[in-house]
């Protein structure tokens, strides 16, 4: 009883950072506010993004897993994320060609447009919650929309590809530490049933819809 007892404090103190690690990342952007996003430029700037984050379902060639859906994101996190891109932070090379062409205000605008009409919080979780991601509803909420600007919201998110964010947090590829932190200890079927618990939330992220150019009108 007594073993039980000092991991369910443990557990608890691990939550309690988690919490007040997203309290103060929260007020870190709000105070570091960058460029105003102007979402009719955005849209002007996003032909090429489209290419891939326009397109129901469509996948990475190598390794294989779907490209993330955007709509419903808060721009705040989809400007940082753009910024690890282009910065390095996060080791995807086509990502990096794309966002190293781009100043502070294209990110902001870019992510304006996708984001949309962020998703809002229910506070509820998805029937019964697993073990597994107890952990992660500190930053990304019961529901899957996060809890501070700059975390990712993962409801309705493709199931492989949250898989292969946990998976580059867990071996270097992202150098988030807060998600480095989290992610050193997860099993792989820790990682699958994270992913399979966020990615069957709804009200769902969703796929900006790509307009038709002249060479791909029906």
């Amino acid at each position: 009883m007594r073993a039980r007892g000092g991991h369910s404090a443990r557990r608890a103190g691990v939550l309690m950072a988690a919490a007040v690690a997203c309290v103060f990342a929260g007020a870190a952007s709000a105070q570091d506010a960058g460029p105003v996003g102007d979402a009719h430029r955005g849209k002007t700037l996003s032909y090429t993004c489209l290419g891939c984050h326009g397109v129901e379902s469509y996948k990475n060639a190598y390794p294989m897993y779907s490209v993330p859906k955007l709509g419903g994101q808060r721009p705040e996190y989809l400007a940082a994320a753009l910024h690890g891109y282009r910065e390095g932070d996060r080791s995807q090379f086509t990502m990096h060609s794309q966002a190293s062409t781009l100043s502070d205000q294209d990110i902001a605008d870019i992510a304006v447009y996708f984001a949309g009409k962020p998703l809002v919080a229910t506070g509820k979780a998805n029937g019964t919650l697993p073990q597994a991601a107890q952990l992660c509803t500190s930053c990304h909420g019961l529901d899957g929309v996060a809890v501070a600007p700059m975390y990712p919201s993962l409801a309705g998110q493709h199931e492989d590809y949250i898989v292969r964010a946990l998976e580059e947090y867990r071996d270097g590829g992202r150098k988030n530490p807060i998600m480095k932190g989290f992610a050193a200890n997860l099993k792989a079927e820790d990682i699958a049933v994270i992913a399979r618990y966020y990615s069957r939330i709804m009200p769902a992220l969703r796929t900006e819809s790509r307009p038709y150019t002249r060479f791909g009108e029906p």
